[in-house]
């Protein structure tokens, strides 16, 4: 009788967990669906040149070029990149291989509070703190005289970046640490063994073997950045004009989208969900390539 119990809940299970891979299915293709249903028409309408190559955001004239935007969200992705990947890689080695338990018995909960913090709040930081200390700094004598930086601003690009480095470091530390603790420990001892000091054992032994999580910690970081909205909206200035500096104002294509979808109508309102339509392949090709570069891997 039990047999046939454990039996009729596996059968049920397997049911429940194939219906919720097929709602994950569903809800994707959905979200497909709608998308380039809606904002592909308007791409050939405005034409597909003019659109993504446009350097002009004017929807009271009818011109939506979104190439300001695009290479918004590219370099400020770019630069949370650059503050957010080797902090976060370095604070994953150090739990992960350096730190003692009782250390990481508080840096752990400090991670999953940051993870934990909603982007408004991030934004009103950034708004508070960052906006108004890069503002200070760019206003010093050495700023001005030995950088030549005179009409620098605080809501920027430098700013944006910054505070999108900030918020990335949970998902990276996490991915990191989780792919490093999964590296067998007799690569490090056989290291050790073989002569290495424990920093070369954990920077040359374990960190390579711990490459493709590392990876996919940097594609997720890049997802989260790229798709940051509220706390950009904050801090980067949200201008329509070509990004013109590190420290001056520009507009991504999330940002384009929450500012100016409650009020738009026709043509502005498809024009934004044709960005959101450019903002979806920017997400696939970067799935696609990472699942290209793993899938290398692998064949290596």
């Amino acid at each position: 009788m039990s047999t046939r119990a454990s039996n009729t809940k596996e059968v049920v299970m397997k049911w429940v967990f194939t219906a919720c891979a097929c709602i994950s299915i569903l809800a994707v293709a959905l979200i497909c669906i709608f998308l380039f249903a809606n904002g592909l028409p308007t791409l050939f309408k405005i034409g597909p040149l003019k659109f993504l190559l446009g350097t002009t955001w004017k929807p009271g004239n009818d011109i939506y070029g979104i190439l300001p935007m695009i290479l918004g969200s590219i370099y400020v992705t770019a630069g949370a990149i650059v503050v957010g990947v080797p902090i976060g890689l370095l604070t994953a080695i150090y739990m992960s291989r350096f730190a003692s338990k009782r250390i990481n018995k508080v840096l752990l909960p400090a991670v999953q509070l940051l993870a934990g913090i909603p982007s408004v709040v991030y934004g009103f930081f950034g708004m508070v703190v960052l906006v108004p200390s890069i503002q200070a700094v760019l206003k010093t004598d050495f700023v001005r005289k030995t950088l030549h930086i005179t009409n620098g601003k605080g809501m920027s690009l430098f700013t944006a970046s910054l505070l999108l480095g900030i918020m990335i470091l949970p998902t990276i530390i996490t991915v990191s640490k989780t792919s490093l603790d999964a590296v067998p420990q007799s690569y490090y001892e056989g290291s050790l063994a073989l002569g290495a000091t424990h920093e070369r054992s954990v920077f040359f032994t374990v960190l390579p073997a711990a490459k493709s999580g590392v990876l996919s910690a940097v594609i997720l970081g890049i997802g989260r950045a790229i798709g940051e909205t509220m706390a950009v909206v904050m801090v980067a200035g949200n201008q329509t004009w070509m990004p013109q500096g590190l420290f001056q104002g520009l507009r991504t294509m999330t940002s384009n989208i929450v500012i100016e979808m409650g009020y738009a109508a026709d043509l502005h309102r498809e024009a934004l969900i044709a960005t959101g339509v450019v903002l979806f392949v920017f997400i696939l090709l970067i799935n696609v390539s990472f699942s290209l570069v793993k899938e290398r891997e692998k064949n290596a």
